[in-house]
Parts: structure tokens; sequence; C-alpha cells
């Protein structure tokens, strides 16, 4: 392992960046309670591992919802790829062919779904999407992810309105820069580009519409309430992403990792399975749960999964490698994940993530 730390790739990109590109990323909604939250409420949390268990190398290879993953570390749907890089998500997209994880395609992409897909044939896709008022354009888009190859639909449910990001607005960035548009709102070979529209009146029924449009399996991403969580399984739900937006939306949202448990042992009441960390296995294979939302490291990975998340997704780690280096950049930062996740469950004497337990992690007060 080297010596290079993911806060190392976040100060290189910082120094590429546009001050008002940086500030778009990395920012957060309001006073940015809860973005501040998501990273430090990891450092709250101890592992506390086993010892003399005889594992060997851990298997950090997962499936979920039929896709393989080498890692249990997904990149997570982030807008506006091509500020950080010329080659935008095509970029990103082989990184992840490369790195053999998933892919969430945003909505918001500055490079077309198909375009991705054609230039990353190896990756594994699924696709973030918002659910527009008109819904013949959203199966519109929907079809379009389906030609591309995508493998999911990760419908976000937490943005009935767009956060107040002040940073933005000090900056004065509102739109993207003339040159870059969202490809995947464009209606049409060579038509306009729609503006995403944040729907108030969106309700659990438009899942149900949407199983009509498509066959492929649905994650709700978004979930902090276990009772939502619930919803979400008897709605149909494939999959669960416990996600506070990154800190984007609703300011003074607690951190995704507290949320994190409650709502795992909702699922697990919900579809009758058991409940307690990553080992629940086959059980809860069915409607896995998944949290995005402050991972910085390694041993952040292995505390979401002993506390029993199925994987998580990074978004800004991902752009600050892209920043930094482009598609070498992307596949460093997955490298890096991936190399300590290993050593995190090696140490912690686990032979994959079935091992990882809640009896494994810890709150502690950090030092001042």
């Amino acid at each position: 392992m080297s010596g290079r730390r993911l806060c190392d790739v976040e100060a290189a990109a910082r120094e590429r960046l546009a001050p008002a590109h940086y500030d778009y990323f990395a920012g957060g909604a309001g006073e940015e309670i809860t973005l501040r939250a998501n990273v430090a409420a990891f450092d709250r949390l101890a592992l506390v591992p086993r010892v003399l268990r005889g594992a060997g190398r851990p298997e950090t290879a997962v499936t979920l919802l039929g896709c393989r993953a080498s890692m249990p570390v997904l990149i997570a749907p982030t807008a506006f790829h091509r500020l950080a890089d010329p080659q935008g998500e095509r970029a990103t997209a082989r990184a992840a062919a490369a790195a053999e994880t998933i892919m969430i395609v945003s909505m918001a992409a500055t490079v077309a779904v198909e375009d991705v897909a054609a230039a990353a044939p190896g990756a594994t896709l699924w696709f973030q999407l918002y659910v527009q008022p008109d819904l013949a354009f959203t199966e519109r888009i929907v079809r379009r992810a389906e030609s591309a190859g995508c493998r999911a639909l990760v419908v976000t449910a937490d943005s009935p309105v767009m956060g107040v990001r002040r940073r933005d607005i000090r900056n004065g960035f509102l739109d993207l820069p003339a040159h870059l548009h969202c490809e995947n709102l464009r209606d049409g070979p060579g038509g306009p580009v729609r503006p995403i529209a944040m729907w108030p009146e969106l309700s659990w029924e438009h899942l149900h519409v949407l199983r009509g449009m498509t066959d492929l399996p649905i994650v709700v991403k978004g979930v902090t309430h276990p009772a939502d969580a619930r919803l979400a399984v008897e709605h149909g739900a494939a999959a669960i992403m416990v996600s506070n937006h990154g800190g984007r939306q609703l300011d003074g949202v607690p951190a995704a990792i507290d949320l994190l448990p409650d709502i795992v042992a909702e699922v697990a009441r919900t579809t009758g399975s058991s409940a307690g960390g990553a080992g629940g296995g086959a059980d809860r294979a069915a409607v896995p749960v998944l949290m995005d939302g402050g991972v910085r490291r390694g041993t952040d990975v292995v505390k979401a999964l002993a506390l029993g998340a199925a994987a998580v997704a990074v978004g800004r780690p991902v752009l600050w490698g892209l920043a930094a280096g482009g598609e070498a950049g992307v596949a460093d930062v997955l490298g890096l994940l991936r190399a300590e996740v290993e050593q995190a469950m090696t140490l912690c004497g686990c032979a994959g993530a079935g091992d990882l337990t809640p009896d494994m992690v810890r709150r502690v007060v950090p030092p001042c």
C-alpha cells in the first residue's frame, strides 16, 4: 500500500479545479451541518477486531441485483463530470470497468448514457433517475438507459425541491458553462435539453408506474426513515440506499452511517429475515441495503458492512480522482479503497463481508 490518502487526492483536485467548480462538488446545503456530520460520524465509530480466526486473505467481491462487483464500493451518481475532466463520465466508466465495480450514471451526466456505455463496454452500469412530471419523457429516459445496457434504475426520492447551496449562490454558479449540457435530458437527437424538474407530487404510487415501464430492478435512493424503508420494500424496491444526498438537500439530517442500523433492522422485519451485519448473508440478499455519504477510507466501508450495509457508494472521492488525474485518478481512488478494505478486513479476522457483525463496531468519543 502507498502512503497516499483520499484527502491528498482532494487537495490535488482542489488545485486543478476552478474555485466555483470545486465548491459545487464539495459543498452542501444550508450551513453544511449534514455534510460535515457524514464524515465525522465515521470517526465516532471504532472497529473491534477478532483474532486467531485463520481467515486468510479476504474475499471482497459482492453480488448486487445480479451484478458482480470486485469490492463492496460502488460509484455513486454525481453530476457534471466534465467540469472535472474533459472526458467526464467516459473516463469514470472506464476506471469503473477496470476496477470491476458498478458505476451509477447520473441523470445529470454531461455525457449521454449511451456514450458512457460505448466508452466502457466492460462497465457494469446502473442509471440514476429523477422521475419527471412528464411521464412520457421519463419513459423515454428509461428506454435509453435500458438500450445502453444499464442493469438497474436508482430512483432518487429525496428531492421534491432543490436544496439551497450557499456556496453556489455566492459563486454565481447556477448553470453549466455554455459548452456543457445534461445530455440525458436532451429531448431527442439534436433536440433541446430540458431542465431537471424537482417534483413535490412524486409519491410511492409512481414506483408502480415505473415498474410498469421496465423490468429493471428499482433501487430507492434517499431513504432516511425506517418507515420509508418498509414502504419501499412493500412497493417492490429491489434495494434501498440510505442517503441524505451527501448533505446537499435538507441540512440537519443525521449522518447516513448513523441512520443505517435502524433501516437495516426495519428491512429485516419487513422481509422476515435476520438483521445483524453483512453476515446476514443470503436471507437478506433479496432487498440489500446500500448507503452513501461520508465514506473516505476503507475502514469506513468495513464499519458500514458490519452495521448491515451490503455495499457503499462513493461520490466526491471519485470526483477528486477525476479532477486530479482523469481516468487514472479515478482508478487510483478505487484501487486505494479496495486495498484499504482488504487490509481492514484481514486485520479484523474476516474472510469476507459475511464475517462482519455489529458487535465489531463500537461508538467512541473522538479526541478533541
